[in-house]
């Protein structure tokens, strides 16, 4: 017998290779199932942990030297009881989970875990539900979702006219270093500042924002302070 460039035996049996294809199929789309059921239910115990140390936080019977100490304590109890998994910082990502998300049916299953570590990392909510709708459109890995993150998708849509153009530059995963690659003319850039063009990039944003805080905070009920 031969092999195919498949690596499947060839007997000349169209039914044979047939009934490989259904079950190599079958058990694909249980490994595909069982994962997202595993990834579903890290989310909602996540979600859940968050709830649980915020209520408890909000019940108000609380002492306040140890409320500072419950992230700590609770890290030691839970790590003692489950093993690891529930470090201060990662029971803190669990907390601001809930607080970002205070409703479990905006939690999209689509996404990891990983996903959801750094779309906390946005202060601004728009921003946050921005990249989290993009990044379930578009099929962003962790990785992709990350450099999108720090190459200022953004906040450059939100101050350009062109946002095709800057989605396409992004997704094909060209960045520009310097403003001149946009701003042509630097009699303009120097007579008006920073003029309205059709694309701003990272560099020019710097230049608009120095001196500006942009650092928000958030509420317990997801709200921007």
């Amino acid at each position: 017998m031969a092999t195919t460039s498949e690596g499947i035996m060839q007997n000349n049996d169209s039914e044979y290779v047939r009934l490989v294809s259904q079950i190599s199929g079958l058990w694909e789309k249980a490994k595909e199932k069982a994962a997202f059921a595993v990834n579903t239910e890290l989310l909602k115990a996540s979600w859940e942990t968050g709830r649980y140390i915020v209520e408890y936080e909000q019940h108000g019977s609380v002492k306040a030297e140890y409320g500072k100490q419950l992230l700590t304590n609770l890290s030691k109890d839970l790590t003692r009881l489950r093993g690891k998994g529930y470090s201060r910082s990662n029971l803190f990502n669990m907390r601001l989970f809930y607080v970002r998300f205070p409703k479990i049916q905006t939690v999209s299953g689509q996404l990891t875990w990983s996903h959801y570590l750094e779309l906390l990392k946005c202060d601004d909510p728009m921003e946050m539900q921005f990249y989290m709708k993009e990044c379930i459109k578009e099929g962003w890995k962790v990785r992709e979702l990350k450099r999108q993150i720090n190459s200022s998708l953004f906040q450059r849509l939100a101050l350009s006219t062109d946002k095709e153009g800057v989605l396409a530059l992004a997704n094909e995963g060209h960045q520009i270093q310097s403003a001149t690659d946009i701003i042509r003319d630097p009699y303009i850039l120097e007579f008006t500042g920073l003029p309205r063009q059709k694309r701003y990039k990272e560099k020019d944003l710097d230049y608009m924002e120095e001196g500006t805080d942009t650092h928000k905070c958030w509420g317990a009920g997801g709200q921007h302070l």
